[in-house]
C-alpha cells in the first residue's frame, strides 16, 4: 500500500474506536486518537530509511506493534507523572482507561492497521517475525494500485464519518 491506502486503512480501523469515544462524549480524545493513528500509519515504513533493515521485515511485525505500544504506554505514564493527564479517561468501561493502556492501544493498533494494509498486497507481511518466516497475504491488489489506495482512503473517511455520526446519534 501507498500512503493514501495506509491512511484509509488506519481510518477504517479507527472508525469503531471513534464511535465508542463519541458515544461516551470523549470528542477531544477521539480527535487526538484519530490524529495519532493517522500520523503513525506510515511508521512501519521507516525501514525504507534505515540501512540494514529489510522492507517488510522487523518493522512489519506484531513484535514491532507491541514495541510501539510499549513506547506510547511509557509516554502515557510520563504524561501522568508530569501532571499533564487525568487519572483515566471514561470510555464506557468500569474504572475508565489509564493513560498507559490508552497509549499502548493507540500505538500498537496503529502499527497493526499498517500491517493489515500491507497484507492486502501480494508481498504480504510476516506478522510473526522473528518466530516465523511465513508471509501472510490476501493478494487482493498490488501496492501501487491507484484505485485500491484511493478507494481505501475514501472508505476510511466514510467509515469514520459514519461512525462519528452514529456516535453522536446515541
Amino acid at each position: 500500500m501507498y500512503r493514501k491506502g495506509h491512511f484509509g486503512v488506519s481510518l477504517l480501523v479507527f472508525s469503531p474506536i471513534a464511535f465508542v469515544l463519541v458515544a461516551v462524549e470523549q470528542i477531544g480524545l477521539a480527535l487526538v486518537v484519530g490524529g495519532v493513528m493517522v500520523w503513525l500509519s506510515m511508521l512501519p515504513d521507516l525501514d525504507h530509511r534505515v540501512p540494514g533493515i529489510p522492507h517488510r521485515g522487523p518493522t512489519h511485525s506484531l513484535l514491532f506493534a507491541a514495541l510501539v505500544g510499549a513506547v506510547f504506554a511509557g509516554l502515557g505514564i510520563a504524561l501522568k507523572s508530569a501532571g499533564m493527564g487525568s487519572e483515566s479517561f471514561a470510555v464506557g468501561i468500569a474504572g475508565g482507561l489509564s493513560l498507559a493502556v490508552l497509549g499502548f492501544a493507540v500505538g500498537s493498533i496503529s502499527v497493526v492497521a499498517h500491517l493489515l494494509g500491507d497484507a492486502l498486497t501480494p508481498a504480504g507481511v510476516n506478522f510473526l517475525w522473528p518466530l516465523s518466516s511465513r508471509t501472510y497475504t490476501l493478494s487482493l491488489w498490488r501496492a501501487n494500485n491507484t484505485l485500491a489506495n484511493y478507494g481505501l482512503f475514501a472508505v476510511g473517511i466514510f467509515a469514520t464519518g459514519a461512525a462519528t455520526y452514529l456516535g453522536f446519534a446515541l
